[in-house]
């Protein structure tokens, strides 16, 4: 499918995308607990009427450089209008499911869609977006906020469309001195979380679980449990899973550990990472957890 249609065109169709959802579902039938729909965390840039080119790696073409270029961005982001293709996967998705496993919607977290949109696309340094933190702090939140409300338009959205449970990628949370994630990205987290929940709320939409993921942000990770107001957080591979339950407690849910590249250990690797892991009563993604789709 690859060969043959470019990928943010995948994720724009929804009967390629329900495709691709369903893929590793039919082939590991039975060895998986979830599935989460094919889409990629950089169609809220989109939406909010920047390019996005995926060659081979996700870049902008027209970054925002200074606080100016903020007038270039949609000043009203219709949801519906502009994601509902990632809505209606998510419904053909959730029917073609069958009630085999529960479907996973999600997005990415402000200050990581921030960092893209200004760096123009990854980064090692992130010098450009740090720059604006440090430079333009007040310009700096205004914009997070506003990429929070889209994230909460387009979380919901996806609950109503059928998502069952949600996830929020902040993968460049690491990134972020403790300070600075206290300062720029937490409050646009808890801000999704709680205005998440009460649209659910308001609409009558079944209550539905969420997740964070705060990729690095480690250091945080006993106030998100406190604070943030999701149910799960998800750990990189860099913390012991059992030091990581004594730092938050019983509060809440943890998920993940396990290092991607195990997976290139082959199949006792594979087996025994997600044997130690599991044994702590964790969940670990991709093996007997979930099939993971789009480039989060």
């Amino acid at each position: 499918m690859r060969e043959s249609h470019e990928f943010f065109e995948i994720c724009r169709s929804p009967s390629l995308a329900t495709e691709i959802t369903l893929q590793p579902i039919r082939r590991y039938t039975g060895l998986v607990d979830a599935a989460i729909i094919f889409s990629d965390i950089l169609v809220i840039p989109q939406a909010m009427g920047m390019e996005v080119l995926m060659n081979p790696g996700p870049t902008f073409p027209d970054p925002l450089v200074t606080p100016a270029d903020i007038s270039k961005l949609s000043p009203v982001v219709d949801v519906q209008k502009e994601l509902g293709y990632v809505f209606d996967a998510i419904t053909q998705t959730r029917h073609a499911l069958q009630g085999e496993v529960p479907l996973i919607g999600f997005c990415g977290a402000p200050w990581t869609l921030f960092a893209y949109m200004i760096e123009g696309g990854g980064s090692k340094t992130f010098q450009k977006v740090k720059t604006w933190l440090y430079k333009y702090p007040d310009e700096s939140k205004a914009l997070l906020l506003r990429i929070a409300d889209v994230c909460v338009d387009f979380l919901v959205g996806q609950v109503r469309a059928g998502a069952q449970l949600l996830q929020v990628f902040d993968s460049n949370a690491g990134e972020l001195s403790p300070y600075d994630f206290q300062t720029f990205s937490y409050p646009t987290l808890a801000y999704i979380s709680t205005n998440v929940r009460e649209r659910i709320a308001a609409e009558n939409l079944p209550s539905t679980p969420m997740t964070l993921f705060a990729k690095g942000a480690n250091h945080a990770l006993s106030f998100l449990s406190k604070n943030a107001g999701y149910d799960v957080l998800g750990l990189d591979w860099v913390i012991d899973p059992a030091e990581a339950r004594r730092i938050v407690g019983n509060g809440v849910a943890l998920q993940g550990n396990m290092d991607p590249n195990v997976l290139y250990g082959g199949r006792d690797a594979i087996e025994a990472t997600a044997g130690s892991i599991q044994s702590l009563g964790m969940r670990v993604y991709g093996i007997k957890c979930m099939a993971v789709s789009g480039s989060q």
